[in-house]
């Protein structure tokens, strides 16, 4: 039973090896190789070997080998991986929209996601990582210059959108704006009539 269960997890970790980094394993996927009960027991152990990192309810990780020792996959490539599983739509934090449009300095001390599926948390090594679910209006325009704007400013909140708009005006391109334009009767009232003001002004 041992040698079986062994060598099912030896077929676990190859295919979790042909895989893209963070790329989710999961049971389901695996029926090919084994009965629900023995791939669970595979994944188990794979787990606690540090093979497979646990990162959330039911998925799994491949550790990825550098020369340093093995490390956690990329937070933004696992994220993407899962939400294509899951069939969601997930863009970055407000708070890292803003700072990666220079808005602000401050870094988030944790990874936070909007996502268009449940709210979780997913671990990856000793990283948490937070999916936070969201309306679709802040989700619009994904990863997009202009969908880093709506969310960014919906961060800020109205009392500190307009001096983000001053300097968010001069990064703009056409195309962004005209976007921005387009979904602009989707935010909320306020949020419209800031994203009008940038599309027009």
């Amino acid at each position: 039973m041992a040698q079986l269960t062994e060598r099912l997890s030896e077929k676990i970790l190859a295919h979790a090896r042909a895989l893209p980094e963070g790329v989710p394993v999961t049971a389901k996927g695996l029926l090919h190789l084994g009965n629900r009960a023995a791939v669970d027991q595979a994944l188990s152990r794979l787990s606690k070997r540090g093979s497979l990192l646990r990162a959330g309810r039911g998925a799994y990780v491949r550790s990825v080998e550098s020369r340093f020792g093995k490390r956690a996959p990329s937070v933004e490539k696992t994220v993407k991986a899962l939400a294509e599983h899951r069939g969601e739509r997930v863009s970055g934090s407000g708070a890292m929209a803003a700072n990666a449009l220079g808005l602000t300095t401050q870094v988030p001390t944790r990874p936070v996601y909007l996502t268009s599926g449940a709210s979780r948390r997913l671990w990856l090594g000793q990283q948490e990582v937070e999916l936070r679910h969201a309306p679709n209006w802040q989700l619009a325009l994904g990863n997009s210059q202009p969908g880093q704007v709506i969310r960014a400013l919906a961060w800020l909140g109205p009392e500190k959108a307009e001096a983000a708009v001053k300097r968010l005006r001069r990064s703009l391109s056409d195309e962004d704006r005209a976007e921005l334009a387009r979904v602009a009767g989707r935010m909320p009232d306020w949020l419209a009539a800031v994203l009008g003001r940038m599309a027009h002004g």
